[in-house]
């Protein structure tokens, strides 16, 4: 593998998508399972960009997190910062499937929240050398809720802050992964001023701070380099990179399914990041070109079903805004 880009940190985990859309928990009679996760989904976007990417995170010693680990290889994801659990399994979550696409995370099954291989990634066992090779470290915040891999998260940032890495954080905020929620307000809450880069979806941003205006976040925080609020397609994303602010519409294409559209937008946004360097964040068109791609990756995404599977390739990606360029020129 050529030079190491982007660390990303957190859960690998199988997404039990309902195979018939608008049932509720109890009617569902099956499921189909989909590797996903947050952080992975960015390492394999980004691999699937072509930009190096490593996989940081705890799997059970099992047969899902042993199928989990061999896809992500498959992908040419660098996964020498993988720990396996030798009893707790790999987390599996299950999914409703809403009629215009988007999902409701339902539970674990008869498993409680933090029994999961997950929940229990050691600090001790992050690999330096990692950090040592890589530029970026991408970072959610799911597994602030559970002590032994909130460590191993807060290490991280130790080790990105040591090694000169930039730091992204997807807030990818889901309350069932939390036993106490005013706890995880305050946890997330604290990781503001210890990244450079943020991405909310527009539900976590009206929770955190009252507004989806990317810029009002980011004067208010007035630490970070950037701020970026998606809004699931509902709305414009709006942003705030340095000095450069706006808002740009989603795409509107047919959307299967949006589990891991904004993790594929966070592997857009951090792809851009690695292309142009951070120094094309002082020019204007640069940044709505950055945010305009990430937005079509992310939309490519909502057109497949499975969060990891969804990711689309450099030259896709590349197609699809040829064409939806040429199709606003027509209109």
């Amino acid at each position: 593998m050529s030079h190491l880009r982007a660390i990303c940190l957190g859960e690998i985990l199988f997404d039990c998508l309902a195979d018939r859309v608008g049932e509720s928990r109890e009617e569902v009679q099956s499921w189909t399972r989909f590797p996903g996760g947050a952080p992975a989904n960015v390492a394999s976007g980004l691999v699937k960009l072509g930009i190096p990417a490593a996989f940081i995170g705890c799997v059970g010693r099992d047969a899902s997190g042993k199928e989990a680990i061999r896809l992500l290889e498959q992908l040419n994801v660098d996964c020498r910062g993988v720990q396996y659990h030798p009893t707790a399994p790999t987390r599996e979550v299950y999914v409703l499937r809403k009629e215009n696409g988007d999902r409701i995370f339902s539970d674990f099954g008869d498993r409680s929240a933090n029994t999961f291989a997950d929940a229990y990634l050691e600090s001790s066992q992050l690999p330096v050398e990692l950090f040592q090779e890589a530029d970026y470290l991408v970072i959610g915040t799911l597994e602030l809720a559970y002590p032994q891999t909130r460590e191993s998260v807060f290490r991280a940032l130790e080790l990105a802050d040591e090694y000169y890495l930039k730091i992204v954080l997807d807030v990818n905020w889901r309350p069932m992964f939390w036993p106490d929620l005013q706890q995880s307000y305050r946890l997330i809450n604290s990781l503001w001023q210890a990244v450079d880069f943020i991405k909310f979806s527009g539900e976590e941003a009206r929770y955190f701070f009252g507004t989806t205006d990317a810029t009002q976040i980011f004067y208010n925080i007035d630490s970070v380099e950037g701020v970026i609020v998606t809004d699931g397609g509902h709305g414009e994303i709006s942003y705030c990179l340095t000095d450069n602010s706006g808002t740009i519409a989603p795409f509107k294409i047919p959307v299967k399914e949006t589990t891991g559209a904004g993790d594929a937008f966070v592997a857009g946004l951090v792809y851009q990041f690695c292309q142009r360097g951070i120094g094309c964040l002082q020019d204007a068109e640069s940044v709505r070109e950055i945010i305009t791609y990430a937005a079509a990756v992310g939309a490519i995404a909502t057109t497949r079903v499975g969060a990891m599977t969804a990711q689309p390739t450099a030259s896709e990606v590349e197609t699809f805004l040829r064409s939806a360029m040429s199709n606003r020129e027509s209109v």
